[in-house]
């Protein structure tokens, strides 16, 4: 058989195009790395003698809590619902990712108000067992309360990706152990857990990412973290480069967190010996553990979701008379507008990357994908002070030689620009993912084929790829656009002044104690988060 060899030019307009963005999306990168060489400001001594080790005590602390909760809730309900059957199973497949609809910050407050004294459940406990507490039944609003609101909104994130692999394992070694003596309790601990190990720590990993990125959750409940340090020194202290500092051993944190996953996964590969793999068939345990199954999943269910979901219709019934009215339209309509344009924005630099990289695969131009879709990885706390710095410097640059009208508005710093140019940077990943899948789905020998007919790069990516694609770029613009609405530190940071969307009205008037108002704002965000957990669902099947 003959072997068809390709040839590649290492440059085209493709390439150019790819690096122009990689620079424009590694701007907050360069912007710290290059500021931690000025002289830090005149806040960060007393950050660093009374604050500083605070921050990394709460901020570790955090971490491991979420990382053991949410490995204990998403790999336990995942191996259940993968392996088992029993009553209900089909659905909690779906239900159990649905808490990731519900940011952290407004999670934090619902539960919050139904502990409170006229929470739905001090309510219950008066009024059916003359029970009643001078304050809130159990007081939350501290480290272990934040631990417990994250890993209930996080674990979706392991539980996904491990269901994902026990699905994929084979059946031939499970029941080799079996056939070894091997109880099924061992057979999961000795076999099916070492096999999704990767994709367990895979999965803490990116709820890691979320934790360090939270900043409604740990400011609302009064945890000193690296991210409210850094909202500190910027609004607070008005010390940028004690922010820079800050942001700086955040991004450490979050590389420490990359290069250990990195490290544990390795080039390990799992695999059956034989050609074929047999799926896991179900089990069918005795009719008490069905039932203790089904309960323990339904409590996971309902202390992650459907319990504060309750309570934000209960609080929308009582006050969307108030709240919805003509200024809360146009509220929806600017942040769904922001959430769409970025989305759209982020699909087409997609492609444009992707196209590079399917001209010419050579290394380097798939390490210019690689850089340009790390934002996501980095708190959006890190990416703003990134992209505010600069565009300072360079509205003080253009005010300095090309304006010199005194009443001109900003150009960059504290516009929708900036604001929708941090988005870029955070949510790359999240629209190249799809889109990618598209691109290898159709192949690369459609493409070559419109080539060699004489048609030209541009002509054959508008003609041929992108309608062959289109479900994926839907797909890819509808979870960028879901992230965007969610998204809140980097949006209280670059937002221009008293712009308000969804998610920064929401903390904002639950900082207020409008807590019954905020949920109408907080409804819409999670109604809409479901859109992509129903993709999510759709895909693992």
């Amino acid at each position: 058989m003959e072997v068809v060899k390709r040839n590649y030019y290492w440059w085209n307009k493709w390439t150019g195009y790819s690096l122009l963005i990689l620079l424009l999306v590694a701007t907050p990168l360069f912007t710290i790395f290059f500021k931690l060489f000025d002289n830090p400001g005149g806040s960060w001594s007393h950050i660093a003698n009374n604050l500083l080790f605070g921050y990394f005590q709460n901020t570790i602390l955090l971490l491991l809590g979420v990382a053991c909760f949410t490995f204990l809730l998403g790999v336990s309900t995942a191996w259940l619902v993968s392996n088992y059957e029993f009553p209900g199973r089909k659905y909690f497949e779906w239900l159990l990712i649905l808490p990731l609809g519900f940011p952290g910050y407004i999670m934090s407050y619902t539960y919050v108000g139904i502990l409170d004294y006229t929470g739905p459940l001090q309510v219950f406990l008066r009024n059916t067992f003359e029970i009643s507490f001078k304050g809130s039944v159990i007081d939350i609003m501290n480290l272990p309360g934040a631990i417990f609101i994250l890993s209930i909104t996080l674990f979706p994130y392991v539980f996904l990706i491990s269901r994902s692999s026990f699905v994929q394992q084979s059946k031939t070694l499970q029941e080799a152990s079996y056939l070894l003596g091997t109880n099924r309790l061992k057979t999961f601990f000795k076999v099916a857990l070492p096999m999704a190990r990767p994709a367990i720590v895979a999965g803490i990993a990116l709820a890691s990412m979320e934790v360090l990125n939270d900043y409604g959750t740990v400011k609302y409940f009064g945890v000193n973290t690296f991210t409210t340090g850094i909202f500190r020194a910027w609004f607070s202290l008005g010390d940028s480069s004690t922010a820079i500092y800050l942001a700086a051993i955040l991004m450490v944190l979050v590389f420490v967190i990359l290069y250990l996953e990195s490290l544990q996964r390795g080039q390990r590969r799992f695999s059956s010996v034989h050609g074929t793999r047999r799926p896991t068939a179900r089990l069918q345990p005795s009719w008490g553990k069905k039932m203790g199954y089904t309960a323990i999943c339904t409590l996971i269910f309902l202390i992650s979701f459907l319990f504060p979901f309750l309570q934000l219709i209960h609080w929308v019934s009582l006050t969307y008379s108030k709240v919805i009215n003509q200024d809360f339209f146009i509220l929806i309509y600017r942040s769904f507008g922001l959430a769409a344009f970025s989305g759209i924005l982020i699909v087409c630099f997609s492609v444009i990357l992707l196209y590079a990289l399917r001209l010419s695969p050579f290394k380097w131009v798939k390490n210019i994908t690689k850089i340009a879709t790390l934002g996501y990885a980095i708190p959006g706390a890190v990416i703003a002070v990134g992209v505010m710095i600069p565009f300072i410097a360079l509205d003080k640059w253009i005010y300095g030689t090309l304006i010199t009208s005194k009443t001109a508005g900003l150009l960059f710093s504290g516009t929708l620009f900036a604001l929708v140019f941090a988005y870029i940077v955070r949510f790359m990943a999240v629209g190249y993912n799809p889109v990618d899948a598209g691109f290898q789905k159709i192949g690369i020998h459609v493409n070559e084929a419109s080539r060699l007919l004489g048609i030209k790069s541009t002509k054959t990516l508008w003609k041929i790829d992108l309608p062959l694609i289109k479900t994926s770029l839907v797909s890819g613009i509808i979870l960028v656009f879901v992230d965007v609405l969610k998204e809140l530190p980097l949006t209280l940071i670059l937002r221009p002044f008293n712009y308000q969307t969804l998610a920064t009205k929401a903390f904002d008037m639950a900082t207020n104690e409008m807590i019954a108002e905020s949920a109408n704002a907080a409804l819409i965000i999670i109604l809409t988060g479901i859109i992509p957990i129903i993709f999510l669902n759709r895909l693992i099947k």
